[in-house]
């Protein structure tokens, strides 16, 4: 009789996306991410419930709530259920494209707990509406995807790295609104971080370059305890359990102008989750095809609707720890099953979550602002691989990027000079560079008649055409079986995709 062989002897992982690390090292660099993204994850439920006027009280438990949907939205991202999840390393956090719309909404329903219930009513309809679009036929979903050529996902990802690196700066110097904000002593700590970063790279052992961002905030933050600018006294006051339940604050309000708000943010939202699942795939070798992308929407919209349900709001994959997996070159998806863990632990238990939130505004301004300058630079890379001499998509690019800056550059035109529902969908970077980014393209590319072409060329791998459009591959892989390959003709603004099967 044949001997069966057993699971523990089953055949190697055909990808290192999918290798499962030993348990340690799954805590480490799992804890490493939930450190890198902590600040991203909080800062949204302290801006909108400061906004708001909600109680210290209220505030702790958004936040509480938020780490505790996190966790289950990054394991389902990267894990996967059925054909939910991209099955990439990819951490799962609240969006900032929502925040100023949520104040907004929150605003003009009269603030408090009861401007919640309008933004839970909000946020639930514009998740179940993603998921259900991340369903469209192939042939649907296939259309949508031609809007997101590279000149648009790398446009994109620039933007994101653009847009956050002065949110790292801001706290490197010490946070907005401190007393001591643009203090020197800021900036050292600050420096000190990102030059204990720096060397660990250097050095260049694989083990220390994986986790420089965690040795760098561990580092920085004993370096100020010792020096006296950081306290702990705030684990003291909180909590050891608080357990998120559905619908706390009451019953969601479905209101119509802001739900017609968060659809169009979740239109942002995917727009930055196509951009982040290229640029992954990218970074740990792994072809993204259209189904990919399509379970990575659906991951979206249900833990946007979750998040509804949970006390929390709209998600999408954080830009943030995609430049922390380049950094670390550590691909496992597992990592952010361990991470997601992590932050529902987290999400449990305040004192864990106070504890982690003890860490120096400008320590974490150090080592976020090196993250951030990765992730533009993921964004360039995926640029590189668009014919940028092509006028066409040098303005894509070009004009985009100059409109991300409008928000920042220009507030008063937001503030003083624009309708308020207007102003609270447009005075976000994210938004502008990434709506600019899709209508010039489809206006410059997909519009109107198609001038005479030159011969393809090939960047890496994949033919291209002069407008930048990915055409068939040079040595197309065989489709697996029933899946018919499906790829953009050239001259195409889409990229090349694998037609799921109903996707």
């Amino acid at each position: 009789m044949a001997r069966v062989a057993p699971l523990s002897a089953g055949k190697q992982s055909e990808h290192p996306v999918d290798e499962v690390l030993p348990l340690p090292k799954l805590a480490l660099y799992g804890f490493q991410h939930v450190l890198a993204f902590y600040a991203g994850a909080v800062i949204v439920p302290i801006i909108v419930g400061g906004a708001l006027g909600l109680s210290r009280e209220e505030l702790v438990y958004l936040i509480n709530a938020d780490l505790f949907t996190c966790g289950i939205a990054s394991i389902i991202q990267a894990l996967g259920i059925g054909r939910i999840g991209a099955r990439l390393p990819l951490i799962q956090g609240v969006t900032f494209t929502a925040v100023s719309p949520m104040i907004a909404i929150g605003l003009g329903a009269g603030g408090g707990t009861a401007a919640l219930l309008v933004i839970y009513g909000a946020v639930i309809t514009a998740g179940v509406a993603t998921f259900a679009f991340a369903w469209l036929p192939a042939r649907a979903f296939k259309a949508v995807l031609g809007l997101f050529p590279p000149v648009v996902t790398g446009t994109v990802i620039t933007v994101l790295g653009l847009v956050l690196i002065p949110v790292g700066l801001n706290d490197a110097a010490g946070g907005v609104g401190s007393p001591h904000f643009g203090d020197p002593e800021n900036f050292a700590y600050a420096g000190g971080t990102m030059a204990f970063i720096l060397v660990l790279m250097k050095i260049g052992r694989p083990f220390l370059s994986s986790i420089a961002i965690l040795l760098g905030l561990v580092g920085g933050t004993a370096a100020a305890f010792l020096l006296g600018d950081a306290s702990f006294t705030d684990v003291g006051k909180a909590d050891w359990v608080g357990v998120t339940t559905p619908f706390h604050f009451g019953v969601p309000q479905f209101q119509w102008f802001p739900i017609l708000l968060m659809l169009i943010v979740m239109l942002i939202t995917m727009v930055e989750t196509t951009g982040d699942t290229y640029a992954i795939g990218d970074i740990v070798g792994k072809k993204i095809d259209g189904e990919t992308v399509a379970r990575a929407l659906r991951a979206d919209g249900a833990a946007t609707a979750l998040g509804g349900v949970l006390n929390s709001f709209p998600y999408v994959a954080f830009a943030e720890n995609v430049g922390l997996v380049r950094m670390t070159k550590v691909k496992s998806r597992f990592v952010v099953v361990a991470a997601g863990v992590f932050m529902i632990v987290l999400g449990m238990l305040p004192k864990a979550a106070a504890a982690v939130a003890s860490v120096p505004h400008p320590v974490l301004g150090g080592a976020a602002t090196v993250m951030f300058a990765m992730v533009a630079l993921a964004g360039i890379q995926t640029l590189a691989k668009v014919d940028l001499k092509e006028e066409k998509n040098a303005l894509v690019v070009g004009v985009s990027l100059a409109m991300a800056l409008l928000p920042s550059t220009v507030p008063v035109l937001f503030k003083e000079h624009m309708n308020a529902d207007l102003a609270s969908l447009l005075n976000s970077g994210v938004t502008l560079g990434a709506s600019t980014a899709i209508l010039l393209n489809l206006v410059l590319n997909r519009l109107g008649p198609k001038e005479p072409q030159s011969e393809p060329v090939v960047a890496g791998g994949v033919v291209t055409d002069v407008d930048g459009a990915d055409a068939a591959p040079s040595h197309p892989a065989p489709a697996p079986a029933g899946v018919p390959a499906q790829v953009a003709p050239t001259g195409a603004a889409g990229p090349s995709v694998d037609e799921p099967d109903g996707a």
